[in-house]
């Protein structure tokens, strides 16, 4: 559904996006849903835990769920610890090589529920690297989205599907999607998510009529960028319409195998006149696309295969109001911390360095 009634505010900073989040949980009085692709138990999980203990104890109903592979640095002795300590645990999709036919399809969406009334999105995990806590790949750029108001019932919903799912109960939702308390708002927001299991790909639609829309420009974050022959065919043509498009890829990969796939998609695109950029102190991590400063989406979905087409995966798309405002803001200093290499991809490239990026290309649906 498309909402109204929501007040949005956005985070150019996932620590600053946590820190609210804390305080959020803290004011919980029903109940608290989060689920994640990546939990960690260090620092920035143990603060977090410590609320979810108390309210627990308070009586507040607290789930937790993750990912299975992308929470591999957690044993099965964490979730017993949570469990024990009175918050209801589960994770998705165990990883069980050779027998779960469903290894590939991962939960990668970033959802946190409070009481039905705020929740909060983006693409951070609970994890300190996403808080620029640790810096294995230099500064980490992450950003997030606070949500309140009628909105929230479309996250609300999507967790309690997935959580019927994982723990095979057929709970129903409507006690926890009671109408909503009037907010100030000064946009419209619509919550979206993808399904592997389903045969529309719900982001890679967004994200493709948000280009096809751009008449001034489009500007673009994403960590991989392993697209399909539509989604460059798209980028191009917008480029050659005179729309000025640009796309923030890391300066610093976290994955190298996976940034050279991704920067074999630069020549294609920069000698077309799409404008490349890389994030110089470090990784950027935000997902996120804004189309002439008017319409935007946030929340999990890359510009990969695998976030297209592989994850279930949670964004945002949102149409005018202060919080596009303020994501156009954080682009248009987010590239004076970056390096353009356009013209480094436009000329030719040897014959030795194409061959080895249609050899990395043949891998690229896998990453």
């Amino acid at each position: 559904p498309l909402y109204r009634n929501t007040a949005l505010r956005y985070f150019p900073e996932a620590k600053d996006a946590f820190s609210a989040m804390k305080a959020d949980l803290e004011k919980a009085e029903s109940f608290i849903f989060m689920e994640y692709f990546i939990v960690s138990a260090d620092s920035s999980f143990e603060e977090l835990c410590d609320i979810l203990i108390r309210k627990a104890r308070q009586g507040v109903d607290v789930r937790l769920m993750y990912d299975d592979m992308g929470s591999v640095r957690v044993n099965l002795m964490f979730a017993k610890k949570l469990s024990d300590a009175g918050i209801h645990c589960t994770v998705f999709n165990p990883a069980v090589p050779f027998l779960n036919l469903f290894m590939n399809h991962r939960d990668h969406r970033k959802i946190t529920v409070i009481d039905g009334k705020v929740a909060y999105t983006g693409g951070y995990n609970l994890s300190d690297e996403y808080f620029d806590r640790t810096r294995p790949y230099g500064k980490w750029k992450d950003t997030g989205l606070r949500l309140e108001g009628e909105a929230v019932q479309s996250l609300t919903a999507l967790f309690l599907e997935m959580w019927n799912t994982c723990t095979r109960s057929t709970e129903p939702a409507d006690r926890y999607l009671q109408p909503c308390h009037s907010v100030a708002s000064d946009g419209f927001v619509q919550p979206y998510a993808d399904n592997p299991l389903e045969q529309e790909r719900v982001a890679e639609s967004v994200y493709l009529n948000l280009i096809y829309s751009a008449r001034k420009y489009l500007y673009v974050t994403t960590p991989y960028l392993i697209i399909t022959d539509e989604m460059t065919n798209a980028l191009t043509l917008a480029a050659k319409r005179g729309v000025d498009v640009r796309i923030i890829t890391p300066g610093i990969p976290d994955k190298k195998t996976v940034y050279a796939v991704t920067r074999s998609y630069y020549a294609g695109l920069a000698g077309q006149g799409v404008r490349i950029f890389e994030y110089t102190p470090g990784f950027i991590h935000a997902k996120q696309m804004l189309c002439d400063g008017k319409v935007a989406s946030i929340g999990t979905s890359n510009l990969d295969y695998r976030s297209l087409y592989l994850h279930f995966e949670n964004n945002v798309l949102l149409y005018g109001g202060e919080a596009v405002e303020q994501m156009t803001a954080d682009f248009e200093s987010l590239f004076s911390r970056c390096r353009e290499v356009t013209a480094n991809y436009q000329t030719g490239r040897s014959a030795a360095l194409r061959m080895w990026q249609y050899i990395l290309r043949l891998f690229a649906p896998l990453m």
